[in-house]
């Protein structure tokens, strides 16, 4: 359905897509200002305008393949876990870059910056094309109006982010809990998933807080003691443990709520979800105590 220029119709629907822009537009700012925040001073303004061309872009051509897109089985899964690995790559400090390849630095070159970009932009632009779509009614003019819009509160937005992780550096936790959280609500929305999560609600409560903490883990690696660096892979296998009972019991029609419990089988499995984790982590620390004890001599050699 087209909306007549400047019709009451076609002024408000403008409205909301401008309201929608400044929300969502603004996490694609937050990236790209996080990405490029290493770059030289000339080579950050090229990352802002092609980054924020790329995220037009990206978003013009699933404009018209989103509903296809959606309909594609676990491609909302894969997309937050690939949100999940941008934010822990643009948390890794720096120095830690060389032992990791797996998951490099924020980017220091203007290739791995626009690579990175693009990647985030596709995965987050659903959300802002499904909801600029939403507010246009159809109108292929609005649609186009939202995405031009978007540019300068991308340009502007990544600029101030940059400008502020310079003066504050922990800004950059900020960018990588909006990944964790939208990558999160992408999983918990996933027609895969999405009817298994309604039936068994207390497991959002343990995905979000999964997501969060493996996010997140490149950043507070950096900051805990090593006495306390075993929680890093501690917290996230007994999340996981937690939510593969919740799965068992579901596989097993089996209630995994000692409350609701009725046969043997079931105070069984709740024994296992809150004990069985135990014995687990007391072998995985002891191991771990035993190699860093191996290595300790070699060092001193």
């Amino acid at each position: 359905m087209e909306l007549d220029l400047l019709s009451a119709g076609f002024v408000s629907a403008l409205f909301a897509i401008v309201l929608i822009d400044l929300v969502l537009a603004g996490d694609n700012a937050l990236i790209i200002g996080l990405v490029a925040r290493n770059l030289p001073k000339n080579t950050q303004r090229k990352v802002i305008f092609w980054g924020t061309f790329g995220a037009i872009a990206v978003r013009a051509v699933m404009a018209t393949l989103v509903v296809y897109i959606l309909d594609l089985p676990g491609f909302m899964l894969a997309g937050g876990l690939a949100l999940v690995w941008i934010a822990r790559k643009l948390l890794t400090p720096e120095e830690d870059a060389a032992a990791n390849h797996a998951i490099k630095a924020p980017a220091t070159s203007f290739a791995g910056a626009l690579r990175t970009i693009v990647v985030a932009d596709a995965v987050m632009g659903v959300d802002n094309v499904l909801a600029i779509g939403g507010a246009a009614t159809g109108s292929i003019l609005l649609i186009v109006l939202g995405l031009a819009i978007s540019v300068p509160i991308i340009v502007w937005g990544s600029q101030l982010v940059i400008r502020l992780v310079d003066r504050f550096p922990s800004v950059v936790l900020l960018g990588g809990a909006v990944l964790a959280w939208t990558g999160y609500s992408m999983v918990v929305r996933e027609p895969l998933l999405a009817s298994w999560f309604a039936i068994h609600p207390s497991t959002k409560l343990v995905a979000v807080i999964l997501f969060f903490s493996i996010s997140l883990v490149p950043w507070y690696t950096a900051r805990l003691s090593a006495e306390t660096k075993p929680l890093v892979t501690l917290l996230p296998a007994v999340l996981v443990w937690l939510l593969g009972v919740e799965i068992a019991a579901s596989v097993w029609k089996l209630k995994a709520d000692y409350l609701l419990a009725t046969r043997s089988g079931e105070y069984i499995l709740e024994a296992v979800r809150w004990l069985g984790w135990l014995p687990l982590a007391a072998a995985w620390l002891w191991l771990r105590e035993r190699l860093i004890q191996r290595r300790q001599p070699v060092a001193r050699g």
